[in-house]
């Protein structure tokens, strides 16, 4: 006897993103067995795992979860929340937790929620680095314990298991740490007996929620359905659809290997993958194989503090100072080093000039343009923000008024469109761990607990 189809809704790219009620309704409507949603990326880099800050905002958090728990607690549907508050680590976590409390007592809800955080102790990855049991990603060094010490919040990607543990004991909602993107969405299903790789592809795909449908859109529902040897994606709005070209075009959604996608205990091999168009702007995808890894292993993420950050914005329309924009920088900086060099300050100064090289910087190929004027993104990092405050100042204003060789006007050269012209962005972090590391039991280090969410009624 087949398995019957396994409906799971998947309202938007993030959490918080948002996403049209309509779609999300004609979703509900389809009776899903999950309603999941992956909260956080490392997309907008490491300020937000270090700082332990959400970079989603609170209101738009709430309203896209106010509909998911209202409508999939009443519908006893299961809601599954992965990498929450964006990063992951406890203060997200603990952030997003007070979110759906307060929901609950706004909506009258009672609900089971499990929590797991995906903190690892720092002396658990010590341990795992003096056994040789870290590795590094992307040509980065090995890991140290010097490394380790540095960062404020040290997170891993969870697989399957640890949600996996608490959806088996009944809970309503699932309150995630740090996951690998599609567990939310295949943990479940997998669960119930579905095949891992294929749900694991489809969490893959609608974990950006509409992103993968022409048009693509990361800010709108859609619906993955599992069957016994595949999984169809269906679009909730009428404007969208899903092509055999749109959903394999995802596969090379920001991965280096259309082919093999890595994760918590192996690996997704999509080499005789076929993605056939069915009626209704849907697709159905058969073929995906897993291939497991000896030993286990989870990624590692932590951020460490590099300095700090102040910043200025200004643009150039002189066309004679726009020709020459590169030997003013380099005598610009060698000014302000001349200025400071009884001062003791250290600084670094980065000149970012859109319009000719600020997106792709040294790596741009493009031959150069004659643009009519440049957007300047001054960056000073410091070792503290007084002095990354003094070095921006300084080198801003001697940019403002620096006498270049063919210049007319004795005004000033920038556009500042702000009062203040100077922006303190205070901490600035890197990521200093982006490592495996080799575990026995898939869910030993990720801490769960279970909490009775209560109306307050």
């Amino acid at each position: 006897m087949s398995k019957p189809q396994f409906k799971v809704l998947s309202p938007t790219a993030i959490l918080g993103y948002g996403f049209p009620e309509e779609s999300f309704l004609k979703g509900m409507a389809e009776n899903p067995d999950l309603i999941a949603v992956d909260a956080g990326s490392v997309d907008p880099g490491p300020y937000y795992l270090g700082s332990g800050k959400s970079f989603t905002d609170r209101i738009g958090v709430k309203r896209d979860l106010r509909y998911m728990l209202t409508h999939g607690v009443r519908a006893k549907v299961p809601v599954v929340i992965g990498t929450a508050g964006g990063s992951g680590a406890r203060p997200h976590v603990e952030w997003c937790r007070e979110i759906i409390e307060e929901i609950a007592r706004e909506e009258g809800l009672d609900f089971t929620m499990g929590i797991v955080y995906a903190d690892i102790p720092k002396d658990v990855v010590n341990t795992a680095i003096r056994a040789g049991k870290t590795s590094p990603l992307d040509d980065l060094p090995e890991l140290t314990e010097a490394d380790v010490a540095a960062c404020p919040h040290l997170v891993a990607q969870m697989g399957v298991e640890p949600i996996q543990k608490l959806l088996a004991q009944g809970v309503d909602v699932v309150l995630a740490g740090r996951a690998y993107d599609p567990v939310c969405f295949s943990s479940l299903p997998i669960m119930k007996g579905y095949d891992a790789a294929l749900a694991t592809h489809m969490g893959k795909i609608i974990e950006c929620a509409a992103i993968a449908s022409d048009p693509g859109s990361g800010a709108d529902a859609v619906l993955g359905i599992l069957t016994e040897d595949s999984f169809i994606l269906q679009t909730l709005s009428p404007i969208r659809k899903f092509t055999a070209r749109s959903t394999a075009a995802h596969s090379l959604y920001e991965k280096s290997d259309p082919y093999h996608l890595p994760g918590p205990g192996g690996m997704l091999d999509l080499t005789n993958v076929t993605f056939t168009e069915l009626e209704g702007g849907r697709v159905e995808v058969k073929g995906t194989t897993f291939i497991p890894s000896d030993p286990y292993r989870i990624k590692l993420e932590g951020a460490s503090v590099v300095g700090f950050r102040t910043i200025s914005i200004a643009g150039i329309h002189d066309p004679i100072m726009i020709a020459s924009i590169d030997e003013i920088l380099v005598q610009v900086k060698a000014r302000v080093d001349d200025l400071l060099a009884k001062e003791k300050v250290e600084a670094q100064v980065f000149f970012h000039v859109y319009g000719k090289n600020g997106v792709m910087g040294g790596l741009e190929h493009h031959a150069p343009l004659a643009p009519h004027e440049l957007g300047i993104v001054l960056e000073v990092l410091a070792p503290t923000q007084a002095q990354a405050d003094t070095v921006c100042s300084i080198t801003r204003s001697t940019l403002l008024h620096y006498g270049y060789t063919g210049r007319i006007a004795t005004a000033g050269n920038l556009a500042f469109p702000f009062s203040p012209s100077d922006v303190r962005m205070g901490e600035c972090f890197k990521f200093a761990i982006y490592h495996l590391m080799d575990v026995e039991d898939p869910s030993e280090h990720f801490k769960s607990e279970i909490v009775h969410v209560k109306s307050g009624r």
